[in-house]
């Protein structure tokens, strides 16, 4: 969540003079989403992308610079709604809804724990969603430098969670990837191979595709951890520790 450039507005000479269409941000954000739904990541370009807004893909260039930049601007999309406030309640509760809304989000598009990883926007969805994660937790009591670790601590395990869950459950996109979703059997097979009691009793579980219940666990570990480091107490109680 750190503050590199944000993609330049979609307005420029050449749309200004209306010989090409107008590109828009939001419509061409819409169109690449669009794509990444039908096609994947790998297969998500600039040229096919410029044919979805029927424009030059030199034209895209004008706007952003590089295929990250696009992809930053599809993840600040990708977070709207999610930055409004949880419900009342105890300050791990709300942490929790969020950290569900997050993976949830990422879950409505194909790859979308990908295109997310290492962007960097700056854009209300993205801030406002931090905004709101900060807030649960500097209202907890927790202190500045502790509620900041603790949400990069959320938020870096919800996107690299979804995106194990997603290599794992969507056909493969990339050349390597072509066996296409994680096979259960291939992990019981090689383990009955060979003697690994321990892997053996933990098969069922290392095997299921309940990922709801494999982030529930995890992210549960994380908020008793926060929990057990005693370092907040009611609102306001970090301002008046040394």
């Amino acid at each position: 969540m750190s503050s590199p450039s944000t993609p330049h507005s979609a307005e420029g000479p050449r749309a200004a003079r209306g010989r090409p269409p107008r590109l828009d941000q939001g419509r061409t954000a819409r169109a690449a989403l669009d794509l990444l739904g039908e096609a994947g990541l790998d297969a998500l370009t600039m040229r096919r992308l410029a044919d979805a807004v029927g424009v030059q893909a030199g034209a895209l260039y004008r706007h952003f610079a590089t295929k990250q930049d696009l992809l930053t601007v599809m993840a600040e999309r990708m977070l709207e709604g999610c930055s409004a406030p949880p419900p009342e309640g105890d300050w791990s509760e709300r942490l929790t809804v969020l950290a569900h809304r997050m993976r949830a989000a990422l879950l409505a598009h194909r790859d979308g724990a990908r295109v997310y990883a290492g962007t960097h926007s700056t854009g209300e969805n993205t801030l406002g969603f931090a905004e709101t994660l900060v807030g649960v937790l500097r209202e907890a009591g927790f202190r500045d430098e502790d509620a900041a670790r603790a949400v990069l601590a959320v938020v870096n395990f919800t996107v690299g969670h979804t995106l194990e869950e997603q290599a794992a459950l969507q056909p493969g996109d990339s050349a390597a990837a072509e066996v296409g979703p994680a096979d259960p059997d291939r992990l019981r097979r090689a383990v009955a191979a060979q003697d690994f009691p321990h892997l053996t009793a933990a098969l069922p579980v290392l095997t299921s595709t309940d990922f709801a219940a494999h982030f529930a666990f995890g992210l549960n570990l994380l908020v008793q951890g926060l929990r057990a480091t005693g370092r907040h107490g009611p609102a306001g109680a970090a301002e008046a520790r040394p």
